[in-house]
């Protein structure tokens, strides 16, 4: 039987995850989880992120993908800290995975580690790796209807952006309507409009993270 298997799995990948929470807690080291579909541009996004708050926080990336170390080598560019996964076919990053890859990482160190999901809308929402939030990346040029199509990770984020917003005039995609679409699903999902290539947007963005930053270490004081 199948389920048994998946469901051992996954009480596994969970008991690992804890495990990672408690050492993030530990080390006061804020945790977000970027999930999108492939070329929605998480790394793109990373890159900005990095680059324009590197001054002020101390950052490292953990990345995902099937093959190559292209995205790690892109963020490290920046000068945070990074290391690569390559599952070689699997389409999510696990709580092992992630743990095993910490150790060449100083995460005494960080304030802040963004974990770049392998680019899927199901398999990578299904695995909790120990983050503070999950992340849903959308880029206008997919469908403004994807969070009614990929309910669970626009119901499990806690932040959605909507990327290439440049690209609007160009394209059949609603902003308004996508958004309503998902926060019928998480009402108090926050959302936020960018263009990472015109740098637009990306100011509320920043704030998020920085919020999120000032309560988990509140939470633990």
């Amino acid at each position: 039987m199948e389920i048994p298997v998946v469901r051992n799995i996954l009480e596994a990948n969970s008991a690992t995850a804890e495990e990672l929470r408690a050492l993030f807690t530990k080390k006061n080291i804020l945790v977000l989880n970027l999930i999108s579909s492939p070329g929605a541009g998480k790394t793109t996004l990373l890159e900005h992120t990095l680059a324009d708050l590197g001054a002020k926080y101390r950052m490292a990336v953990v990345e995902g993908d099937l093959m190559t170390d292209n995205d790690a080598r892109r963020v490290a560019a920046t000068g945070a800290q990074a290391v690569q996964i390559n599952t070689e076919g699997g389409c999510h990053l696990d709580a092992a995975m992630v743990s095993n890859a910490l150790v060449s990482l100083d995460l005494d160190n960080v304030d802040i580690l963004f974990i770049e999901n392998v680019g899927n809308l199901v398999c990578p929402v299904e695995f909790d790796v120990g983050e503070d939030a999950k992340i849903a990346l959308l880029s206008v040029t997919e469908g403004d209807d994807k969070p009614e199509k990929y309910p669970l990770l626009f119901e499990l984020s806690k932040a959605m952006v909507l990327n290439k917003i440049d690209l609007l005039p160009y394209v059949d995609f609603d902003p308004d309507r996508a958004e309503a679409f998902a926060r019928s699903l998480n009402k108090g999902l926050a959302s936020f409009r960018v263009s990472c290539r015109a740098s637009e947007g990306l100011e509320g963005w920043y704030g998020w993270i920085e919020n999120a930053l000032k309560e988990k270490r509140s939470a633990a004081a």
